[in-house]
């Protein structure tokens, strides 16, 4: 079917009429003809009528936005964070992307690259301004693959996929506990570009304005990135996990860094069965109670179930784990324990490394491979790329 595009914003009613028209002359007159009838070089034809292998009308504004690279952004700390909200309005502001958001509707933030499987996941509309977003009862993972699937969006995939802003720092081994990595680690997984953002939040001295400051910092990063994917100049089968300093306003620069082995301690404790009497009493009750945690919270261990609460301090995560549920032999004897991560003494003095270089005041920008070890050439092409997107002409 042949229709006509209402660039001018022609009445409906004589868009109807040329449709009309061209599919008459299209049973008779023959395709050439047709051209000829609109083309807009012919004197005396409609200079706004144009042909079109869409199957709708549509206006100069739709025509602008579909025209947009597709934005997608995606979390670790739940829709609502802070992070995300600025970082999706500052892409909206911008007025260049067409901006998508998939993120989980609660905190996700160290679920790792953990995904829902024989189960339904629920998917809601959220009202962001200039941007079509869903929150998803599910993991960053799960957001990231159903976004890329088809299913949820009319497009099949972005050109760039943005999981962040974190709040904490994902630096080392972090990065293996880190659901907002594991989101744009999904995303290189089906061959999508993606950047993973977090900054190195410090309850003593940060504050939510900081987000603000952190989007300011990357967005030279995301536009150069967005830029350079459309020109086939973006460093292949790599993501770009930025890390953004306490104080992002007084950042020292971009440092290209490589991902320490740095990692908090953890410290299990013992606790007493009584500060969750409701919690004991709802286990002895339930079979399988081990399987159904697990799917639930993805959060669980083989010898049960755990389940995460964030706390106020520092850099810390409480998981309280229990034994095997679904027993009901009251000779068994059931402990309760508590893990929490602790900071340690930061001792690698290596300036390359991810953490040294946030700790000094720099942006780090680590590239993550999907090989265990990251080829050199790479880290090269990497290196290469971050050193003419911030530096070079733009």
């Amino acid at each position: 079917m042949t229709s006509v595009k209402n660039n001018n914003m022609l009445p409906p009613g004589l868009v109807s009429n040329l449709q009309q028209v061209l599919l008459s002359r299209k049973g008779g007159g023959g395709e050439e003809e047709e051209k000829k009838e609109i083309d807009p070089s012919n004197d005396g034809n409609d200079k706004s009528a144009e042909p079109s292998t869409s199957t709708c009308v549509e206006n100069t504004e739709e025509d602008s936005n579909n025209s947009k690279p597709i934005v997608l952004v995606t979390n670790g700390d739940g829709i609502d964070s802070p992070g995300l909200v600025s970082l999706v309005e500052a892409l909206v502001r911008e007025g260049l992307y067409n901006v998508h958001v998939c993120a989980p509707q609660s905190d996700k933030s160290v679920s790792s690259h953990s995904v829902t499987l024989h189960e339904a996941i629920a998917v809601t509309s959220v009202e962001i301004n200039g941007a079509i977003a869903y929150e998803v009862s599910g993991t960053p993972v799960d957001c990231v693959s159903l976004a890329l699937s088809g299913a949820l969006f009319s497009w099949s995939k972005p050109l760039l996929v943005i999981s962040g802003i974190n709040r904490g720092s994902n630096c080392g081994h972090h990065m293996i506990y880190s659901g907002v990595v594991a989101g744009a680690r999904e995303a290189l997984f089906c061959g999508v570009p993606s950047l993973s953002i977090s900054l190195n939040w410090k309850k003593e001295e940060s504050q939510e304005s900081d987000f603000k400051d952190a989007v300011a910092v990357c967005l030279p990063v995301i536009n150069a990135a967005i830029r350079d994917i459309e020109k086939g100049f973006f460093p292949k089968s790599c993501s770009l996990n930025i890390e953004i300093p306490t104080s992002p306003s007084a950042n020292k620069g971009f440092k290209l860094t490589k991902r320490s082995m740095w990692r908090s301690s953890p410290s299990w404790q013992a606790v007493s069965a009584n500060r969750h009497p409701s919690a004991g009493h709802f286990m002895s009750n339930q079979q399988s109670l081990g399987l159904q945690l697990a799917q639930l919270s993805r959060d669980a261990s083989a010898a049960g179930a755990a389940r995460r609460l964030t706390t106020q301090r520092k850099n810390m995560l409480e998981i309280e784990s229990v034994g095997a549920g679904g027993k009901s032999d009251s000779n068994r004897v059931k402990k309760y324990f508590r893990m929490e991560f602790l900071d340690k003494e930061l001792e690698d003095t290596d300036e390359d490394l991810d953490f040294r270089a946030v700790e000094n005041g720099f942006v780090a920008i680590t590239p993550l491979s999907l090989s265990p070890r990251i080829e050199e050439d790479t880290h090269i092409a990497a290196s290469d790329w971050i050193s003419s997107a911030l530096h070079g002409d733009q």
